[in-house]
């Protein structure tokens, strides 16, 4: 079986793009994770009448990659044997990409990535892009597969993993994606890049330059823990004396905790009923 897990918060303009790419593909399963809403995606979503779509409703904001997580136990719990993770607000017309992505991992990789930086791309960047590029590459020298990944991440872009990589983790560690990345190489798991797509084609909105900040310190908080871990120390987040937080303080895991304890194969639809 193959799912689709799709983090949403605010997402009415895209969200019904993306799902029609999904149902367009083989998918037996696609779960919007809707979350903190404020908008109608939630009623957009469920104008979708499709038995494929099952969302998953959080009154609350869950944080960022939280909501991976949470489809990702879903998932499981419904017998998933691979899982894509596609964002709310990614609604460039990848739909080739996605099926590559699936075809990685049904032919036997553990976690399929997307570089979004491809080839001569990547000297475009601004200065704090090439930073946490720089952060990323070191993570994946650490863990040593900056030869076969180069500075891809599951942080950034769609990627697929396989039923063995989740059973094979803490779920909980999904919601830190490069920390996902690590414990996989630790494991000895197989890892790989399985798509290309330049960062402006993935159809994401630009962000203003405060919350693109703290995006990016977040993905360089992230991949400095997952180091730590990777090398079995204490966790931080912190490179020389700054500590890059982002909005890792906003993740909220005491709700994923509680759902990870409580979810099973039937509930994973948990929505409230509309007015």
């Amino acid at each position: 079986m193959l799912a689709a897990v799709v983090p949403a918060r605010n997402e009415e303009k895209s969200i019904k793009k993306i799902i029609d790419t999904l149902l367009g593909l083989p998918f037996d399963l696609i779960i919007p994770v809707i979350n903190g809403c404020t908008d109608n995606s939630y009623g957009i979503v469920m104008q979708i009448k499709s038995p494929r779509v099952a969302p998953l409703y959080f009154k609350e904001p869950l944080g960022i990659d939280v909501p991976r997580a949470m489809g990702a136990k879903a998932a499981l719990d419904k017998g998933a044997t691979a899982v894509l993770f596609l964002d709310g607000d990614m609604d460039g017309d990848i739909a080739a990409s996605l099926a590559e992505l699936i075809a990685k991992v049904n032919n036997g990789a553990d976690m399929a990535l997307t570089n979004c930086y491809p080839g001569e791309y990547q000297v475009r960047t601004s200065l704090l892009a090439s930073f946490v590029l720089k952060v990323r590459s070191k993570l994946n020298r650490e863990i040593n597969l900056e030869h076969v990944i180069g500075a891809a991440s599951p942080s950034h872009g769609p990627h697929a993993v396989s039923r063995r990589l989740l059973l094979s983790i803490p779920l909980k560690e999904v919601a830190m994606p490069p920390v996902t990345l690590a414990l996989a190489a630790k494991k000895g798991l197989s890892v790989c890049v399985g798509t290309a797509v330049p960062h402006r084609a993935l159809g994401s909105p630009d962000k203003d330059p405060a919350h693109s900040e703290r995006i990016a310190e977040t993905i360089i908080g992230d991949c400095l823990e997952a180091i730590r871990v990777y090398k079995n120390k204490k966790r931080h987040r912190s490179l020389g004396a700054v500590e890059y937080n982002g909005y890792n303080s906003c993740r909220r895991w005491d709700l994923l905790d509680d759902f990870l304890g409580q979810a099973g194969p039937d509930k994973v639809v948990a929505a409230p009923e509309q007015a």
